[in-house]
């Protein structure tokens, strides 16, 4: 059952929320979330944060800091899962499961993500007084440090990158017959209220009607969904 969903607002590259740190982002949403689902914070099991960068202030574990900065109790632990882009789908992943393994029946799941404000980064010298110029790093998009043995192995790309090689190979039609069974289940599953009001449930003439435009979406699609 979802209880509550609350986020913070989407700013660009060095926008409005640029000179806010992500473990205060983080810990804004969360303490929202908890508020609105009027639930005992003793009785949190834990809180999972996706966060890709930790390469700045999101460093280490930054679900911890987040649950300390919201003012919940330090009996409330914290857990920080990484799969890039998929980190915040992945926490409440994560959370769903430990719900189910019985670890606890209480838990906030989200994600945070500051690009304006990853750093720039070096290494350490391998010798003290090293001299000559030294490689440095922009953490806001890309690969690091990369081992040069997994660059023998696979092509180390950005996002764009990946995004133009796969989309030459993977048409959009295979997506969208996947949305026109992933969404209806997704709407079904919603129970128990959400920003306080009773969550409304998709009947099941909505559910085969957004099933049936997906399909017919994926079938009339053309030569677009092969680009």
């Amino acid at each position: 059952m979802i209880l509550s969903a609350v986020r913070t607002p989407v700013g660009r590259y060095g926008g409005g929320l640029a000179g806010t740190r992500p473990d205060d982002l983080a810990a804004v949403a969360v303490r929202a979330a908890v508020e609105r689902a009027g639930v005992p914070v003793e009785q949190i099991e834990d809180v999972w944060l996706g966060c890709a960068n930790q390469a700045g202030e999101d460093n280490r574990n930054v679900a911890r800091m987040a649950v300390l900065l919201a003012g919940l109790p330090e009996s409330v632990g914290g857990v920080t899962v990484n799969r890039l882009c998929a980190s915040g789908l992945s926490a409440i992943v994560g959370a769903a499961h430990a719900v189910i393994a019985g670890d606890g029946d209480l838990f906030v799941a989200r994600g945070v993500e500051s690009m304006s404000r990853a750093p720039l980064v070096t290494a350490k010298p391998d010798t003290a007084f090293p001299r000559g110029d030294r490689v440095l790093y922009d953490t806001t998009l890309g690969w690091r440090f990369p081992n040069p043995r997994l660059e023998e192995l696979f092509p180390l790309e950005t996002m764009g990158e990946t995004v133009s090689r796969t989309a030459s190979t993977i048409s959009t039609g295979p997506q969208r017959n996947h949305s026109s069974v992933s969404w209806p289940r997704n709407t079904l599953s919603i129970r128990g209220p959400v920003h306080g009001r009773p969550a409304r449930v998709a009947d099941n003439w909505t559910t085969r009607w957004c099933a049936e435009w997906l399909l017919r979406r994926s079938r009339t699609s053309g030569r677009r969904d092969n680009r």
